[in-house]
C-alpha cells in the first residue's frame, strides 16, 4: 500500500521516461563542438568522430553507472532497513577504490597480463571483501545491527583512505596523477571497451536486483518475520552483497569514486512513491541514470572549457542532501 500523498509508481515512471529523451539530447549536444544533424551523417567529419568516439560512449557509461549506483543504493538501504545506508558509507566504494588504486600502483605485471579485466576485477574483489566484513561484524544474534554496520563502514573507509594515501606516497609522478584524477571520478576518458565491460556486468546485476524486490519487502518486516514467511535470509543477504559489490565495483573501476548517487536517488524515489521495493528498485535505477547524466552535463559546462570531476559534482549535491536528511530525521524523531 502506498503512503498518503505518494505518487503512483506508474506516474513517476511516465515522468522519468518523458524526461529521458531531453536528458539524452542535452548530453549529446553539450560540449565545445556544436553539432548539426547533417554533420553526424558525414562519416569523415570531425563532428561524427566526436559523436561516435566520445559523446555516445560517455552517455552510455553515465546511464549504466547511474543505474547501477541507484539500484545498489536502494538494495543496500532495504537490506539494512536504513535510508541512510549507502554503498559508500558502509565501505563498499572504499574497498573497491583501495583495491583498484593498489592495482594501478603495484599491479603493472598483472595489468599487462590480464588487460582491461584487471582493474574491474580488483575493484570487485575489494568491494566484496569490504561488504562481507561489514556484514559479518554487523550481524549479531538478533540480525543486522545498523549502528555497528555504520561504525564498521566508517572504520573501513578510514583504513582504505590511509592505504590509498600510502600508495599515493610511494607512487611515481605519472601514477600519482593518474590515481588522483581517477579518485575524483569521471567518465570522460573511457571508450566503447569500457561500455561493453560495464554493460556485461550491469545487465545481470540489474536483473538480479530487480528480482529481489518482493523478498526485500519481506525483509522490511524484520529478519525473523521474513524467515517465518519462507525467506532464506542468509542466502538473500549473500545474493544482495554479491550483486551490490559487483555493481559498485564495476562503476568504481570504470569511473572512479562517484559518491552519494546511491544515497540521494533511492531516498528521493522512496519519498515520492513509498517503500515498495518492487517499484523502488527499477525506478531508482532509471532516476540514477538520469541523475548521473545530468551531473555529467553540469561537470562539462560549469567551468567550461575545462571539466570538473564528476565525483565532485555528485558530492556537491549529495553532501548537503545527506545533511538535510539527518536534520529531517532528528526533527521527525
Amino acid at each position: 500500500m502506498m503512503p498518503a500523498g505518494a505518487l503512483h509508481p506508474r506516474t513517476l515512471l511516465i515522468v522519468l521516461l518523458a524526461a529521458t529523451p531531453l536528458v539524452i539530447w542535452l548530453a549529446l549536444q553539450t560540449g565545445e563542438l556544436v553539432m548539426s544533424p547533417a554533420d553526424l551523417w558525414t562519416p569523415d567529419s570531425l563532428a561524427h568522430q566526436v559523436f561516435v568516439e566520445l559523446r555516445l560512449p560517455r552517455l552510455c557509461l553515465t546511464l549504466l553507472a547511474g543505474a547501477l549506483l541507484g539500484v545498489t543504493g536502494a538494495a543496500v538501504q532495504a537490506m539494512f532497513r536504513n535510508p541512510l545506508a549507502d554503498p559508500s558509507l558502509i565501505g563498499v566504494s572504499a574497498g573497491a577504490g583501495f583495491a583498484a588504486v593498489a592495482m594501478l600502483v603495484l599491479g603493472d605485471a598483472v595489468v599487462s597480463q590480464m588487460g582491461a579485466v584487471a582493474l574491474p576485477l580488483s575493484a570487485f574483489v575489494g568491494g566484496l571483501l569490504a561488504t562481507g566484513l561489514v556484514f559479518r561484524i554487523g550481524r549479531g544474534v538478533d540480525g543486522v545491527s545498523v549502528t555497528t554496520m555504520l561504525l564498521v563502514g566508517i572504520a573501513i573507509n578510514a583504513i582504505a583512505a590511509s592505504g590509498i594515501s600510502a600508495l599515493k606516497y610511494f607512487s611515481d609522478a605519472f601514477t600519482l596523477r593518474q590515481v588522483v584524477f581517477w579518485l575524483m571520478g569521471g567518465l570522460q576518458h573511457q571508450g566503447w571497451q569500457a561500455v561493453w565491460t560495464l554493460m556485461l556486468i550491469a545487465l545481470p546485476v540489474l536483473v538480479g536486483l530487480f528480482s529481489q524486490g518482493r523478498i526485500l519487502n519481506l525483509l522490511l518486516l524484520g529478519e525473523r518475520q521474513a524467515a517465518l514467511l519462507g525467506v532464506s535470509v542468509v542466502r538473500c543477504h549473500r545474493i544482495l552483497i554479491l550483486l551490490s559489490a559487483l555493481g559498485v565495483g564495476a562503476v568504481v573501476a570504470v569511473g572512479g569514486m562517484i559518491g552519494f548517487v546511491g544515497l540521494v536517488v533511492p531516498h528521493l524515489v522512496r519519498l515520492l512513491i513509498g517503500p515498495d521495493n518492487r517499484y523502488l528498485l527499477p525506478l531508482a535505477a532509471l532516476l540514477g541514470a538520469l541523475f548521473l547524466t545530468l551531473a555529467d552535463i553540469v561537470a562539462r559546462v560549469i567551468i567550461s572549457p575545462a571539466e570538473m570531476p564528476l565525483g565532485v559534482v555528485t558530492a556537491l549535491v549529495g553532501g548537503p542532501f545527506f545533511l538535510m536528511m539527518i536534520v529531517y530525521r532528528r526533527r521527525g524523531a
